[in-house]
């Protein structure tokens, strides 16, 4: 009986292997492609394999989603790596803009503070100092759960020369005619006082009274009273009948605290079988509204100030809230007699997605880039196939939004994020940028240019990434550009996919990736979505320091299709733990029973019945390797699942054991199928369970690199 390693006849312990094994891979240089031996070969160019991750927000832990992320993406980066490839897998960490100040606003409300009365610079070199802090947790989050990924290349989206490449990007944008400074009306949260584009709010229904006005001739229907005071019109549907002789008149209106006179306009925007089919028209205060003022040439007016409550041309409701002011406007109309009747009303409202307070449409000058070129470009771009979606139905979802795209509002007033390289006069608040027109420069409306406070959306620097990432434009990075996957959430479908195409085109010609994978949420075991407020987080840290990565990693990948939503549960986890078990008793197994027999060992002469279990191999691992080139995962790992533990642990080293304790050439026969078959599955289920294989990897006979490395297996030994 050969000498099996002690610490193969012990359980398998994660806690006492993980953080070894992955310090041997960060040691061995393997993540960086340049230390691997496709790359030190005299051979032809090495092909190559490129995924950029989605950078984690650097303001806290990693939640279960990120670890899906994690598990996906490693699977590619090792299996394609195994495949001879020469293969990178960028890391990175994104300031997260928006986000991450409402996280560090938190903290200040708990300790009694406001970022309002903060310093600007004060409140940045904070929020930068707690970034930096909670950057390196999350990294080790990322190590943690066996991500091979080359962290000599890692990237922060606040690193000097992203941000100087961000800015200048604004700048060619802005040269190109492509961003301009306007008034149009942006979706404001009035908790965090700035800007939000659409991808930042989420539409909820809410159950609200339709309130039906006398107005003039007119009965119209609203939800918002209040803002009777911003009105400067009445529209119709020009087709319908019951109006066409008012287009084109002025009417007088009569409300609590004077009187308007309103131009009754035609637009065929107008729903004919909403309320009356007639509506009020307050442009400062609705989007729609906004657009038709902008056809019919209308005046804006604005009755509610940032913070959400009515100014004073609101008379004497000026300085209520919202809330208050409808209550307090819709009494006064009843007293009038100018109240027709009110319904129950069901609507779609957008709110900020941090907050949940409802977003108040305002007219204000901010910076926006003209979308429908650069949308054009890249729908053109899917469609010639230059990228594709895994799975097929999200590119109909990626097309719609390119081909109903509008124009992006990219100026946030907060202080953590990269600042705009602009300045703006705040009397006529034009707009330039800050290399053309120095800040302290007069303005011709007798105003001066200063420099302007507002930071770029993240999403602006976040849809840089795949080239940010690559040291784009100077360094030899660059030849990994275009990459061959982005793999994300589905959800940013709408939000980050769109960008990254946008930009990649834009400023390369070039899409930044071929194909885009999408994988569903990860909810909580009841198919809930997970929130603190729920209190259902699950950490996957908690998880892997309970089960170990592998086990965590396979979990969420097997029976988990692209796309769709998953449940994170915690008995399928503790199943997979039971798997690394069944590997690692049936190594000891093997090991103690193969006598002196190595992987180098000759092939021996082999039965029938021998011949066809290396078959039923063979096809195993065809199916798996097809299953990982056409990103089927949860079939690949499903199929490694069963083969291993009924077909090889239940079936075939019963079958052997008989042999084993024979002499002769059945035993040498028994003893190198089995080890040959183990070393064969280790290979494909490196990718899925790296620590577990790794370790057992080393303890085989003659075994001479790191499995991390290893080719990946194309047929059984002949």
């Amino acid at each position: 009986m050969p000498d099996v390693p002690e610490k193969l006849t012990k359980p398998y312990e994660p806690s006492l292997t993980e953080s070894r094994i992955y310090k041997l891979w960060e040691e061995s240089g393997f993540f960086n492609p340049d230390n691997l031996p496709c790359a030190n070969t005299s051979n032809l160019k090495p092909q190559t394999f490129t995924v950029i991750m989605p950078p984690p927000n650097a303001n806290g832990r990693l939640h279960a989603g990120h670890a899906l992320t994690i598990a996906l993406e490693d699977i590619m980066i090792r299996y394609n790596r195994m495949q001879g490839k020469k293969t990178l897998w960028v890391p990175g960490a994104d300031h997260a803009g928006f986000e991450t100040q409402v996280v560090y606003e938190k903290k200040l409300e708990k300790e009694g503070r406001s970022r309002f009365k903060m310093d600007r610079q004060d409140l940045y070199k904070e929020i930068m100092e707690f970034t930096l802090e909670s950057k390196k947790n999350m990294e080790a989050d990322v190590k943690a759960l066996g991500a091979s990924c080359d962290w000599s290349r890692e990237k922060f989206t606040l690193d000097p020369s992203v941000v100087s490449e961000v800015q200048e990007t604004f700048r060619k944008l802005y040269r190109d005619e492509l961003v301009y400074r306007g008034y149009r009306t942006v979706n404001w949260c009035t908790k965090h006082q700035t800007a939000l584009s659409d991808v930042e709010t989420e539409t909820t229904e809410k159950n609200d009274k339709l309130y039906y006005i006398k107005y003039g001739p007119f009965v119209v229907a609203t939800v918002r009273p209040e803002t009777i005071f911003g009105d400067v019109a009445i529209a119709v549907n020009p087709k319908d009948p019951r109006y066409q002789k008012y287009i084109g008149q002025t009417i007088e209106v009569t409300h609590p605290e004077n009187t308007l006179k309103l131009l009754v306009i035609g637009d065929d925007e107008v729903d004919r079988e909403f309320g009356t089919g007639a509506l009020k028209i307050t442009p400062a205060h609705d989007h729609n509204d906004f657009r038709m003022s902008e056809t019919h040439k209308l005046p804006r007016v604005e009755v509610i100030d940032q913070f959400g409550k009515l100014n004073d041309k609101a008379g004497k409701y000026a300085g209520m809230k919202i809330a208050e002011a409808r209550v307090k406007v819709v009494e006064d109309l009843q007293s009038l007699g100018l109240i027709e009747k009110i319904e129950d009303y069901t609507h779609a409202v957008p709110s900020c997605y941090k907050c949940n307070t409802v977003i108040e449409p305002r007219v204000m000058p901010q910076w926006f880039i003209k979308m429908a070129p650069l949308a054009k470009r890249a729908a053109d771009a899917v469609r010639a196939k230059e990228v594709r979606f895994v799975p097929d139905n999200f590119e109909k979802i990626f097309l719609y939004w390119m081909d109903n795209t509008i124009d992006w509002n990219i100026s946030r007033q907060i202080v953590w994020g990269i600042q705009i390289p602009a300045v703006i006069c705040k009397i006529c608040n034009k707009g330039d940028l800050d290399t053309n027109t120095p800040a302290g420069t007069p303005c011709p409306c007798r105003g001066v240019f200063v420099a302007d406070t507002d930071t770029f959306d993240t999403w602006f620097s976040s849809g840089q990434w795949p080239l940010l990432a690559l040291g784009y434009p100077n360094t030899k990075d660059l030849s990994y550009y275009p990459t061959q996957v982005m793999e994300t959430g589905r959800d940013l479908i709408f939000k980050w996919v769109p960008r990254m195409v946008i930009f990649g085109l834009y400023l390369t010609g070039k899409a930044p990736f071929h194909t885009v994978y999408l994988h569903g949420m990860v909810n909580d075991k009841q198919g809930k979505k997970m929130s603190k407020s729920k209190g259902n987080v699950v950490s996957p840290i908690d998880l892997t320091t309970k089960y170990g990565a592998d086990a965590l990693r396979i979990s969420l990948v097997v029976g988990n299709t692209p796309g769709n939503d998953l449940s994170l549960i915690e008995e399928k986890i503790k199943g997979y733990k039971h798997f690394c078990n069944k590997i690692w008793n049936a190594t000891r197994f093997v090991l103690t029973n193969i006598g002196n027999t190595t992987l180098d060992t000759e092939r021996p002469s082999l039965s029938l019945r021998d011949e066809e279990i290396f078959k039923e191999l063979d096809s195993v691992v065809v199916s798996v390797t097809t299953h990982l080139e056409s990103f089927r995962f949860h079939l690949a790992g499903e199929k490694l699942y069963h083969y291993f533990w009924n077909t090889f642990a239940d079936t075939i080293i019963e079958e052997m054991k008989p042999r084993l304790a024979e002499d002769g050439d059945s035993k040498k026969s028994a003893e190198w199928i089995l080890l040959h078959i183990l070393s064969i599955n280790l290979k494909m289920l490196h990718p899925f369970m790296p620590f577990l294989t790794e370790e057992i990897w080393g303890m085989l006979p003659s075994s001479k690199n790191p499995l991390i490395i290893e080719p990946w297996p194309k047929y059984s030994p002949q």
